[in-house]
Parts: structure tokens; sequence; C-alpha cells
């Protein structure tokens, strides 16, 4: 039977969403559980490969199980195992055709700044800034992102093919915490991260908005600023 399941977890409590050899990771504690509850090996497969430190609200994972499952019984079973830091929100039995990562339609995630007071409670899920921003030019960064651009030069890695569209970013305001939310179709290792590592760059003054053009049309390396993985949360996935 092939399962599609919809999880958040608290990155900090992990080194990313890949399996990387003993190392805590989503995935690896998935797979455990789901091993325990098939009693046979499963391999899970991730709409989106978060980075350490980086948070889920709605990351999708798709898998195979030998043994037949209610859906309800299933989320029941993994929360047994994978909480306090995964919770599974939702389980769905789907066709065989169906993958968390390949059928992806579109991605949302979403970027927390604390404009306030510096708050210790938050720090491993909040960007606390130092700096006062301003908003509005980097909202003109946000405009530049929008559609569809070579992202090499916000992408870590080697990669062929750095192309990806961006549909929409929206500014929320939730008291003294700025939400940027990115909605797109690809969304490459630490592409968000160096999206928002620029608008923070160009807000408060330190780089010209020019450099970003630059580094959308220019076929050359060129460097800008990795916003830290505490404030980036998977948010949504849609198929």
């Amino acid at each position: 039977m092939n399962y599609l399941i919809t999880i958040a977890y608290d990155g900090s409590k992990f080194y990313g969403f890949q399996r990387l050899n003993e190392l805590n990771s989503v995935q690896k504690c998935l797979e455990e559980a789901l091993t325990k509850i098939n009693k046979k090996e499963v391999v899970v497969k991730g709409a989106g490969r978060t980075d350490r430190g980086v948070h889920a609200l709605g990351q999708r994972v798709s898998f195979k199980l030998d043994i037949k499952i209610t859906e309800e019984g299933l989320k029941e079973a993994l929360n047994s195992l994978v909480k306090p830091y995964i919770y599974v929100k939702k389980v769905e039995e789907v066709s065989d055709e169906v993958h968390a990562r390949f059928s992806v339609k579109k991605k949302k995630y979403r970027y927390k700044i604390n404009m306030g007071e510096y708050n210790p409670i938050i720090t491993d899920y909040v960007y606390q800034t130092e700096y006062k921003l301003d908003i509005d030019k980097m909202k003109e960064v946000a405009e530049l992102y929008i559609g569809i651009h070579d992202f090499h030069n916000f992408v870590a890695g080697e990669r062929e093919d750095a192309q990806a569209i961006i549909y929409n970013i929206d500014f929320i305001w939730e008291d003294d915490i700025l939400n940027i939310i990115f909605e797109g179709k690809s969304f490459y290792r630490y592409m968000v991260r160096n999206l928002v590592g620029m608008m923070i760059e160009v807000g408060r003054g330190k780089e010209d908005i020019s450099k970003v053009k630059e580094m959308l049309n220019n076929s050359q390396e060129i460097y800008g600023y990795t916003a830290p993985a505490c404030g980036l949360y998977l948010e949504s996935i849609e198929y």
C-alpha cells in the first residue's frame, strides 16, 4: 500500500530531513518507526529536504507498506513512536503513482524575523535581527524574484539547472514578527535562505538592489548572504 503523510517537526532537534548515517534526522526517525510497524524495512521520500535547523508545518512524505493498516491506525501508531519533535498530522492512502517529491505542484515556505525586542525563548524558531530593516526596500527585492529565473547564485552546491518559478511573495506581520511567505514550484538547497539573506542585506543598507539584479541576470558566480536556518519553515505542499 502507498501512503502520503503530512508532518510537522522541530528542525532544531535534527540534522535536517535527509538521512545522514547515524546522525539524528527526520527521515531516519520516520524510517525506524515505520520499519517497526511494517516488520520490514521502509524507505521514505520527502517533498523537501529541509536543512539542519529548518522547521516544517506541512512536510509531505510518501512510502509503501506491506501490511494493511487504516489511515487512523497508522497515524496513531506513528505518533506513538516519533513524538515529541515530529507529529503526523494526516495520513492518506494514495495510488502507486503518487510520489512525495516528484508529484509536487506548489510549495510554500515561511521565513520569520523578529523585529521587536530580543526574546531568548524563541531563538531557535525565529531569526532575531540586530539591524533596523527597510521593509519597502525588501519588498522591491521580492518583486525581482517573482517569475521564472535562473537562481544559480542563490543555490548551494553544484546544479546543472537552477531555473525555478516563484509565483508570489507576501509580507505578513504577527505582532513584532515579520513573516515572508514564498510560493513556488521548485526550491533548491539554501535557496529561500539566500533569497531572504539578500532582502536583509538590502533592507539594512549594506547592499544595493542592483546587486540582486546582477545575481539574477549574470551567469558568473556572485555571492550573497544566507539567512539563518532557525527562521525558515516548510509550510505546505500542493499536489
